[in-house]
């Protein structure tokens, strides 16, 4: 059993350096999306003339900010899509490492009971540690990815709303919070599984 959970561990260091892009993508993320609320809340502002004042004697002021503007979207709606991939990638990645445990327990042994799942070998984790702990890492993985996406999905419908900025700040605010991975609960799976190291 031991050789067994050594290899998991082995995993979940690879994972653990993996995760730790996610923090940094979270703040991309953060600084491209307000960029995009940024420009998209100056939209509406550019498409009144009443704005405008002295200068709306400029010919085509109007329609030559409204294109740059909305070229400067285009650029940050490509790189959000581009942080998307990159967090998507991640998810793919501890997907595959599911998947790969699977078959870390098959190959080790033949035949493992539900009493050698639960085996202790002194401070190691068990392979249920080890098989749970990863399931619930790709579980809020993927459930955050899902819900980044969706909320990166409704900015382009919302440059096209008037008055969209309520709904800009809660999509925002729901971005910041990164409510599906709690930090607690994701060091406490590497607790366990590195418990000897902590001792």
């Amino acid at each position: 059993m031991e050789p067994i959970v050594k290899k998991y561990q082995r995993q979940f260091r690879k994972i653990k350096d993996e995760i730790s892009r996610w923090e940094e993508l979270q703040s991309l993320l953060i600084s491209q999306f307000s960029n995009a609320s940024s420009i998209i809340q100056r939209l509406q502002a550019i498409q009144d003339s009443r704005n405008y004042g002295t200068l709306s004697c400029v010919e085509g002021i109007e329609g030559v900010l409204l294109a740059k503007q909305t070229e400067s979207l285009q650029i940050i709606f490509i790189s959000l899509n581009n942080t998307m991939k990159e967090f998507c990638g991640i998810v793919s990645s501890l997907e595959k490492d599911v998947r790969d445990s699977k078959q870390i327990v098959k190959v080790g042994c033949a035949q493992i009971t539900a009493k050698q799942l639960k085996q202790r070998v002194g401070v190691k984790p068990t392979l249920a540690d080890c098989i749970e702990g990863l399931r619930l890492l790709e579980e809020m993985y993927r459930s955050e990815y899902l819900l980044k996406l969706s909320l990166v999905s409704a900015l382009p419908a919302l440059a096209l709303k008037p008055s969209a900025s309520a709904d800009l700040g809660a999509l925002q605010q729901l971005l910041v919070d990164q409510p599906n991975i709690p930090r607690e609960e994701v060091q406490y799976i590497y607790d366990i599984i590195f418990a000897e190291e902590i001792s």
